[in-house]
C-alpha cells in the first residue's frame, strides 16, 4: 500500500481497483434494500467509500483494528463526503464484544487469510451476535477447497502470507464454513470471482 499524494494519510491498495466492481455486483444481490452494513477490517477504506457511494440506500459502518488503517479510512471518508458513510470505529474481530451491537449485514473482504485463526473465530461469533435472523454475512478472498489450493498463484500467496506472519494463511473453505455453522450461520452461496478468489455468503 502507498500513500496518496493529495490526501495526507489516505492509503491505496492496487487490488481494490481490480476487485471492487465484481464484489459490488454480488453485494447488490446479497445486501438488503435498506439498513446498516457493518464492514469488518476495512483496511485502506477504499472499498467502504466505493460501496457507500454505489449503495446510497445503505448506511455503511467501516471498522478496523489497525491505527494506520483507521487514519486512512478517515481520510478517504473526508474526501468522499458521503452522508451514508459513518466514522470508522476500532473493532477487534476476535473480541468477545464488539462496539457495534447490531447490523443488517456484515461484510469482510480479504480479512480471513490476513489475520490469525482466532480472528476468524471471533468474526463468526460476532456476526451471529449482531445479525438479525436471515441477515447476510459476506466474505471475499482466497480459499483452499477440500484441503487443496485452487490455483498455483493461491499457493504462492499462501506461502508469502505465512512468511510475513506464521498465523496468517489461506484457509480451507470447509473449515471456515464449519466454524460458521457452529455459530448458526448457514452457507448459502459460493461464487467464483476473478483472480481465483471466492465470494462466500452466509445467512444467520
Amino acid at each position: 500500500m502507498t500513500k496518496v499524494s493529495d490526501m495526507n494519510e489516505a492509503l491505496v491498495s492496487p487490488s481494490v481497483a481490480r476487485n471492487r466492481d465484481p464484489i459490488l455486483t454480488i453485494l447488490r444481490q446479497v445486501l438488503p434494500r435498506s439498513g446498516a452494513v457493518l464492514e469488518i477490517a476495512s483496511g485502506t477504506g477504499e472499498h467502504a467509500v466505493y460501496f457507500a457511494a454505489a449503495l446510497p440506500h445503505l448506511e455503511w459502518q467501516p471498522t478496523d483494528y489497525d491505527e494506520q488503517a483507521l487514519i486512512s479510512i478517515k481520510a478517504h471518508r473526508a474526501a468522499a463526503g458521503l452522508p451514508n458513510l459513518l466514522t470508522p470505529v476500532v473493532l477487534d474481530a476476535s473480541a468477545s464484544e464488539w462496539p457495534v451491537k447490531q447490523a443488517d449485514a456484515v461484510v469482510a473482504i480479504n480479512m480471513v487469510h490476513i489475520s490469525p485463526w482466532a480472528a476468524t473465530q471471533g468474526l463468526m461469533a460476532g456476526a451471529r451476535r449482531v445479525l438479525p435472523p436471515g441477515g447476510a454475512f459476506y466474505l471475499y478472498g482466497a480459499y483452499k477447497e477440500n484441503g487443496a489450493h485452487t490455483a498455483p498463484s493461491n499457493e504462492a500467496f499462501d506461502q508469502d502470507l505465512k512468511r510475513r506472519n506464521p498465523e496468517w494463511g489461506v484457509r480451507d473453505l470447509e473449515a471456515v464454513s464449519k466454524l460458521a455453522a457452529d455459530e448458526g450461520l448457514q452457507l448459502v452461496g459460493r461464487i467464483p470471482m476473478p483472480a481465483n478468489n471466492l465470494s462466500v455468503i452466509f445467512r444467520r
